[in-house]
């Protein structure tokens, strides 16, 4: 299910027809292929994170500490 369109002000939609025009494409070509953009850069902008080196060093630390002594 689509999300509703968001509604431009005037001053919003005169700039984005100003870009458009300058690519060469109508306003709602140029509107559907930034809400593209956009999404593509929401996939692509939440990379996994790699182990806090911190959180090994603890580990490490704990590891050693449970090891007998000998």
């Amino acid at each position: 299910m689509a999300a509703p369109e968001k509604r431009l002000t005037e001053g919003q939609r005169a700039y984005e027809a100003k870009r458009a025009a300058k690519a060469g494409m109508s306003l709602e070509k140029w509107l559907s292929s930034k809400e593209r953009e956009r999404a593509a850069a929401q996939v692509v902008a939440a990379p996994p994170k790699p182990p806090s080196k911190a959180r090994a060093f603890f580990s490490r630390l704990m590891d050693k500490a449970h090891k007998p002594i000998g």
